[in-house]
């Protein structure tokens, strides 16, 4: 009834363009690419690795009594969430990735995302953990994790699941739960993304 009222004749059409517009640009914003076969091709032949945020976990943060070695203390996975992650394990084998090399933060949402892709061993490395309630720890847990990527021979598939604060961090990219970013480290030490997917909760 306000908006109706407040709408002059003539300005309905002008209106529902500029939604129309707003709204394709907004999904433009969240929608992240699919992921191109060349860069399932760069994550097969270790010239690329994969850094994922953990699967959907509703909230922001942690509850304050959070313990890491307590994960009822934590923000953990939704059953949703879950199936995400399962789902994105089929994802990679439908790319021909049954194996890979996996590390995970230390938080059990990052740590139950990695064990359900099924895709191997999971491993814990702490310049993966959320520094969310540290910024403190950005740059220092930023650089050692470039020195870690930096040193990897990456001769199997390498799958890094994290928090979305390091990701943004490490590559400027706001990931959304569960998406993939897949990273090219170059010749000169630098990161470049070279393709995301999503495999929608």
């Amino acid at each position: 009834r306000f908006m109706s009222a407040c709408i002059r004749p003539g300005w309905t059409g002008r209106l529902v363009a500029v939604t129309t517009t707003v709204l394709a640009l907004m999904f433009m914003l969240v929608s992240p690419a699919s992921a191109s076969p060349a860069g399932w091709e760069a994550l097969r032949n270790g010239t690329a690795f994969v850094l994922m945020r953990h699967a959907l976990a509703p909230g922001t943060g942690d509850p304050e009594n959070f313990s890491i070695d307590d994960c009822s203390t934590q923000r953990n996975l939704s059953d949703v969430g879950r199936q995400q992650a399962r789902e994105t394990g089929e994802f990679f084998r439908t790319n021909g990735i049954d194996k890979a090399e996996i590390w995970s933060s230390a938080w059990c949402r990052c740590q139950e995302t990695a064990e359900l892709l099924s895709l191997g061993k999971v491993e814990t490395l702490q310049p993966l953990n959320s520094f969310f309630r540290r910024q403190d720890r950005r740059q220092p847990q930023t650089r050692a994790l470039r020195d870690w990527l930096q040193a990897r021979s990456m001769k199997t598939p390498l799958v890094l699941v994290t928090h979305q604060v390091n990701i943004s961090a490490l590559t400027g990219v706001y990931p959304r739960s569960g998406e993939l970013i897949f990273v090219e480290l170059t010749g000169d030490s630098s990161l470049n993304v070279v393709a995301r997917a999503l495999v929608e909760p």
